[in-house]
């Protein structure tokens, strides 16, 4: 029998779940290492290339010592930057989480709203896939830091400050039909989101995108109510230390708590 492939989800915090929870529903009999460099966190403040080398090191380690099959980085931010150096570096398929511009465009009629970290909203990456896949249309840049924290905050038990919400939100309010998360956190929001934004303007991510993506790759039939779950390891760049959110995180995206493993050596 064919072992299963091996497949190492990367994400600066809890928010890369989101993107992890599409993989597992279309792919459950695959074995998958989550690797959280909360060291790091949040990207959306650090300097280009210090996140690409800290990028290069982890995900190349873990790559090395768990035979990964095909490596996911689950972030928007990093993915606007490591993805030419890592499949440069490595034999393995790197499958990337970009805003989803593109289907954006082709369901919008009234503007597009790309609501993301400072960091992906600046990338020249980010402005050309604007203007690849969505030439005609009004699309409004809206980059927040605050929502990172306040999606990781969410998962350890406080309140969404709706107000404060709303006044992050407020240019696109009214304004668009279509709202792009171009960050993985920002599914944590979606429901506090819908709720600013109002209920006609349509919210979409990359998460099915890329369980898709991943299945291709790998060669692997989606879903099959035949193949039994496989396991998840949950590793971190540093002790977590509110390590609860970690497990809200999971339960929150269907998943079992699990213990967390510090990544020894970096």
């Amino acid at each position: 029998m064919q072992a299963e492939k091996n497949v190492l989800i990367f994400d600066s915090g809890v928010g890369g779940l989101s993107v992890f929870k599409n993989i597992y529903a279309h792919l459950p009999h695959l074995n998958y290492i989550y690797l959280f460099d909360n060291e790091g966190y949040p990207y959306g403040e650090l300097d280009s290339e210090v996140l690409l080398e800290r990028v290069s090191r982890l995900v190349g380690k873990m790559v090395t010592e768990h035979n990964i099959d095909l490596v996911v980085i689950a972030c928007n931010t990093a993915s606007t930057i490591v993805l030419p150096r890592l499949r440069q570096e490595l034999k393995i398929p790197v499958v990337g989480v970009v805003p989803a511009i593109k289907p954006a465009a082709m369901i919008s009629t009234k503007a597009i709203g790309l609501i993301a970290t400072p960091a992906t909203i600046n990338r020249h990456y980010t402005h050309n896939l604007i203007k690849e896949f969505a030439p005609q249309s009004k699309v409004h840049l809206l980059g927040s830091t605050r929502l990172v924290t306040m999606a990781e905050d969410k998962l350890r038990g406080n309140p969404v400050n709706c107000d404060e919400l709303k006044e992050i939100l407020s240019p696109l309010i009214n304004q668009i039909d279509v709202a792009v998360l171009g960050c993985t956190h920002f599914p944590l929001l979606k429901y506090e989101m819908q709720g600013v934004l109002g209920k006609d303007v349509v919210l979409i991510d990359s998460g099915e995108a890329i369980a898709v993506r991943v299945s291709r790759l790998l060669n692997q039939n989606v879903i099959d109510s035949e193949l039994t779950t496989s396991g998840y390891s949950i590793y971190s760049s540093a002790t977590p230390w509110e390590g609860v959110a970690l497990n809200l995180g999971l339960a929150e995206f269907g998943f079992n708590p699990v213990r967390t493993f510090p990544l020894p050596g970096v």
